[in-house]
């Protein structure tokens, strides 16, 4: 099976889950050792990121390095605003300081980020245009970050339309599509500050709508996050582990 998925046009969707995402970062690491290239990669929220950074041809190791460096309170600045209390404008200062400023569509694999569109209500599906911009974007959590105005949207956090993007994978006819569900196993705990509260609150509402939208791919890998929370850095190497031991069990097994 391994082989056949060297051959087909496999598609990767990421997931959501704030620092989480880190257990990508371990599936990606299982794909370079299984020699699994996808076609196409989509990400929503903090899988974005890692989705863009593959996408430009990032390694695994380079992800893992970039991510280590990141203090995620540290991402956010003071935003005079009435849509939020900060701006997250230095999420997209990291990731011009990653790839350079660079367009969706230039990206090695092809690119699919998801937003929404706060005003209209709908998911916004991106494929063009400025791929720091479409990060900040899709990572933008309501009431705590300013929405990011693009293209004349009000732009914030996909989670709330798809969570898992397996949709623009099935789309544009991928197959196999594999996708990363973060929160599917995970457990939640106490909050300790507003972030890990609004956190919280999200995530849990969107769980079952997120296991509708998993449904459709034709694999789900979904590490066992339970023992983590969603904004401790520290946890970072472990989550990476525990992505890595999921992807080999659900890819070297089929």
């Amino acid at each position: 099976m391994k082989q056949e998925l060297k051959r087909q046009q496999l598609g990767l969707a990421l997931g959501g889950g704030a620092v989480l995402g880190a257990a990508h970062i371990g599936v990606l690491k299982a794909f370079d050792r299984l020699g699994l290239v996808p076609a196409m990669v989509s990400g929503t929220s903090i899988g974005s990121f890692v989705a863009a950074l593959l996408a430009f041809g990032k390694g695994w190791q380079e992800i893992a390095e970039a991510v280590s460096d990141l203090d995620w309170l540290d991402l956010s600045g003071p935003s005079i605003s009435q849509f939020g209390l900060l701006s997250n404008k230095k999420f997209g200062s990291v990731v011009n300081d990653l790839l350079g400023h660079k367009n969706i569509e230039d990206a090695a694999i092809p690119l699919v980020i998801i937003a929404t569109d706060i005003s209209m209500g709908r998911k916004v599906v991106l494929e063009k245009g400025d791929v720091a911009m479409a990060v900040m974007a899709s990572c933008c959590i309501p009431g705590l970050f300013r929405p990011v105005d693009y293209a004349g949207a009000l732009l914030v956090d996909g989670m709330l339309m798809e969570n898992v993007p397996v949709s623009p994978l099935v789309e544009h006819s991928l197959s196999p599509v594999i996708c990363v569900d973060l929160l599917a196993r995970h457990a939640f705990s106490r909050p300790e500050n507003i972030v890990g509260l609004l956190l919280n609150s999200f995530y849990s509402a969107i769980t079952n709508t997120t296991r509708m939208q998993t449904a459709t791919a034709d694999m789900c890998i979904a590490p066992d996050l339970s023992g983590f929370n969603l904004v401790d850095m520290a946890q970072i190497p472990d989550l990476i582990e525990a992505g890595y031991c999921e992807a080999m069990k659900v890819l070297g097994s089929s």
